[in-house]
């Protein structure tokens, strides 16, 4: 979520921001996770913000190539 947060102030400051830029940040981490965390219990009754999953981004010329060909098929 904080990443899409950021991708929409940057496109609201006028930044041009394309499906492979996108392609190359993944917020799913595989090293150093604890399995269930460490949760605080204190903020469990505050109501976070609505969540908006639309981004302004053309995906399609990603869709249209085989990402493999393209070098965005692996993680970095």
């Amino acid at each position: 979520m904080d990443i899409a947060e950021i991708v929409r102030q940057l496109l609201e400051e006028g930044w041009k921001i394309g499906p492979e830029d996108l392609a190359h940040i993944s917020p799913y981490l595989t090293e150093y996770v604890k399995r269930f965390g460490e949760y605080s219990t204190h903020e469990l009754d505050i109501r976070p913000d609505a969540y908006d999953p639309k981004l302004d981004v053309d995906f399609t010329p990603l869709r249209e190539q085989d990402l493999t060909t393209a070098g965005l098929g692996q993680a970095a």
